[in-house]
């Protein structure tokens, strides 16, 4: 209990940090995610392809060379300058939106086929039968594996404290140069973990519990 009190607005400023790395990250996949699900289902053959070369990429690419990517070489292009911060929102959210899409579209798949040939049928074209009628329904069988990769996402939030984030995981680091009790420093980092990861949870089964009986 000495190493939180002692480090107490250490300890604060990183979980505050932390939450906010993944409320924008998980905003942002969540949103980027969605529209390349829609992309990989889309009659148009370049959309399609270019959905599917992008969420191929980054799913087999390791988390921490896209982090690389965007503390080392991204600075080179001179495009729009981000701080460290910005950098690893951006990197997490590319990186999660792949995997979100590939939940999004498996929910998609499990829609029956004759939904979508009824609304042809009744004239709507191919973004508003996803938004009014697929995506609706796909959305309530993908809830447990879309929580789990925001509790992915959560976790790996801790990678951003090798590249001059400061966020939980960069506690440690602090707590090093200081000689301070390490073990019970990265105790505490694991249970304000298991404090974020159970509310996502409890969400998970209520929403489960509430559409299996709106079914």
């Amino acid at each position: 209990m000495s190493v939180l009190t002692n480090y107490s607005d250490l300890f604060l400023s990183a979980f505050l940090t932390t939450i906010q790395l993944f409320l924008l990250s998980a905003v942002g996949s969540l949103v980027l995610g969605t529209v390349l699900a829609m992309l990989r289902v889309s009659p148009v053959p370049v959309l399609r392809a270019a959905a599917t070369t992008y969420v191929t990429l980054l799913r087999n690419t390791p988390l921490t060379l896209v982090f690389f990517f965007f503390a080392f070489a991204y600075p080179l292009l001179k495009i729009l300058e981000l701080d460290p911060f910005m950098g690893a929102v951006t990197a997490l959210t590319l990186y999660t939106s792949a995997f979100i899409c590939e939940v999004v579209r498996s929910g998609i798949n499990t829609v029956p086929v004759g939904q979508a040939e009824a609304s042809r049928a009744l004239g709507l074209t191919f973004g508003q039968m996803l938004a009014n009628v697929v995506l609706p329904q796909a959305m309530r069988s993908v809830v447990p594996p879309l929580v789990s990769t925001l509790i992915a996402l959560l976790k790996n939030t801790t990678v951003a404290a090798g590249f001059s984030v400061g966020e939980a995981g960069a506690i440690s680091y602090r707590l090093s140069e200081e000689g301070a009790n390490m073990l019970a420093g990265l105790s505490w980092v694991a249970v304000f973990f298991v404090v974020l990861v159970i509310p996502l949870t409890l969400v998970q089964r209520g929403l489960e519990k509430r559409w299996s009986v709106a079914r």
